[in-house]
């Protein structure tokens, strides 16, 4: 992994002992960086979490993936976070990718109602892939109904991702083709 200084100088300037943010280029992806984050997000650390990708945004990195298996918990601040790096880099044609967020991290997202405005992917080819789509233009098959594999309720999915059924509360996963299964 490259160094976070050689792609953003003077990054590392800074440090938080209960968050650890490494940086590396997002091959194939135009404006694009993968953001390794490790420890958590609360109220207290969120500032510092807030002013580090803002400086990553304001390089021209605007095609964000936030690598979260490492990420052991996030508060309701850490994701009004990252619902200010979305609003940042949307009017610039940029987008954000969550990708593999542990089980009790997104179960917080869930809770909250936030893991609808969320690109979630499982592994970094999958993130790589939404945005080289996203570029060309191809159709999605999105939005769309489905009913629950469980429960058989009807429930409207905009995007693939994982959610959680509005009548029996199990987690499904819908992927890029409107494949749904247990999550």
């Amino acid at each position: 992994m490259e160094n976070n200084n050689s792609i953003i100088p003077g990054f590392d300037n800074e440090k938080d002992d209960s968050l650890s943010i490494n940086l590396g280029k997002a091959e194939g992806v135009k404006d694009g960086l993968l953001i390794y984050l490790s420890g958590y997000i609360d109220t207290y650390n969120s500032s510092f979490f807030q002013k580090k990708i803002t400086q990553v945004i304001e390089a021209g990195y605007i095609n964000l993936i936030f690598n979260c298996s490492a990420l052991n918990y996030v508060s309701s601040t850490g994701i009004g976070s990252f619902t200010v790096f979305l609003k940042m880099v949307k009017p610039k044609g940029g987008d954000i990718v969550l990708l593999e967020i542990q089980s009790k991290v997104y179960e917080v997202f869930q809770l909250l109602g936030f893991s609808q405005f969320f690109n979630i992917k499982n592994t970094a080819e999958e993130a790589i892939a939404f945005f080289a789509e996203g570029a060309s233009g191809t159709g999605s098959v999105f939005p769309l109904i489905i009913a629950c594999p469980l429960c058989s309720k009807k429930l409207r999915a905009t995007r693939s991702g994982r959610f959680r059924c509005s009548g029996c509360k199990s987690i499904l996963a819908i992927n890029d083709k409107a494949e749904v299964s247990l999550g």
